[in-house]
């Protein structure tokens, strides 16, 4: 297959733990994939590496301290070089780009993301915060835009799966499946002392240290549900999680006369990427396989809501709308932050969301630049509460 009948892609966040594995995903389908463009925030070095193996055209590093490096690196290779956040959000913008896959972590990825809606490009979303955020501004905009929002998360993958040949049939209610992460069971008093390094051990998914900690807390499913109602046009009570500690069924759908359909796989985002990137063809693959004799038990519970406080508090967010799931996801990254460098307990990460979401500025119709004060109303404030 000829360079421009190819499927073009930028990747925004190659060199973490999506971006990776959307580049596997690439390497072994390199008769339907091109890459176009890469971003990264700091690790210049993968970032050159990829650069060069994938023959992009264009790369942005948002670490401008990193930038001459990299130019250098790559002057010889034709790669054209840009930095910082305002390259991030242009760069998108490209001709040359048919997908863009959001890769980046927490509030940094709206503004490229919008940016890519308005230009007319088709989002590979893995980026849940935008739609946290911003959901009905996003939605919104891809709508007058004709873009389509492929879900990357494998929960909401697999609910898009579900819904293939059913668009038209009402969903009467949607189960977003939860590992439970590694503190599955343990209660508010076990929870005092639990460490980063504990918490970034989770049981069945190989994740970045932000996602990581945030299942743990269950906020990741939080966060979840709020993505599931924009990217499904849902209502709060049309979407409940169940804790799955095997990870095999990967969320459900139920449907107004009461059958269900669930999307089962081994625990592997390899899957969900490649079929984003892919949409609508299913691509052969060499992904491990599941064997039902190897499970001969899948297991389901209730989330415990009272000792992951941050489940409930996202729920909350979500029925009250305006700009609260904002507040919560800008104190939940500043939370997660001070826990990984150690100034701040488990528990205490759900202490300073709540602070935020009661004390912060309540907006009840936002627009995008109120989303934007709010990330900094709400930082600021998570910072006082932490005592910074």
């Amino acid at each position: 297959m000829s360079k421009e009948s190819k499927k073009r892609i930028a990747i925004l966040g190659s060199t973490g733990s999506i971006g990776t594995q959307a580049l596997d995903v690439i390497r072994d389908n390199q008769d339907t994939f091109q890459v176009e463009v890469l971003t990264a925030r700091s690790n210049a070095e993968l970032l050159a590496k990829q650069a060069v193996d994938f023959d992009v055209n264009a790369v942005v590093i948002t670490d401008d301290s990193k930038y001459k490096w990299l130019k250098n690196q790559l002057f010889d290779k034709g790669i054209k070089v840009f930095c910082g956040e305002q390259a991030l959000a242009e760069i998108v913008e490209m001709d040359s780009i048919d997908i863009v896959l959001t890769a980046v972590v927490g509030f940094s990825g709206l503004k490229p993301t919008i940016h890519a809606i308005r230009a007319g490009k088709h989002i590979a979303l893995s980026n849940k915060e935008t739609l946290v955020v911003a959901g009905e501004i996003i939605t919104r905009e891809a709508k007058d835009k004709g873009v389509n929002i492929y879900p990357v998360d494998s929960e909401h993958s697999a609910i898009f799966q579900c819904l293939a040949g059913e668009f038209h049939n009402p969903i009467e209610k949607i189960y977003l499946t939860a590992s439970g992460g590694p503190f599955r069971g343990l209660k508010t008093g076990d929870l005092k002392s639990v460490s980063p390094k504990q918490a970034l051990k989770h049981p069945n998914w190989d994740m970045g240290a932000k996602v990581t900690i945030d299942s743990a807390s269950l906020m990741n499913k939080g966060l979840e549900v709020i993505e599931a109602k924009w990217l499904f046009g849902l209502k709060p009570e049309q979407i409940d999680v169940i804790v799955h500690p095997q990870s095999i069924i990967h969320s459900i759908v139920q449907f107004e006369d009461g059958s269900m359909k669930a999307q089962m796989g081994l625990p592997d985002m390899k899957l969900p990427i490649q079929y984003a990137l892919g949409y609508p063809e299913r691509l052969p693959s060499k992904f491990p396989r599941f064997n039902f004799i190897d499970y001969p038990a899948l297991t389901f519970e209730k989330p415990d809501m009272k000792s992951f406080r941050n489940l409930q508090l996202a729920f909350n967010s979500m029925e009250q709308g305006g700009n609260a799931p904002c507040i919560l996801n800008a104190s939940n990254e500043i939370a997660v932050e001070y826990f990984l460098k150690g100034k701040i307990g488990f528990l205490e990460m759900s202490d300073v969301v709540e602070g935020c979401l009661k004390n912060v500025s309540f907006v009840k119709t936002p627009d995008l630049e109120t989303y934007f004060e709010t990330d900094r109303e709400t930082r600021n404030y998570a910072l006082e509460i932490i005592g910074n």
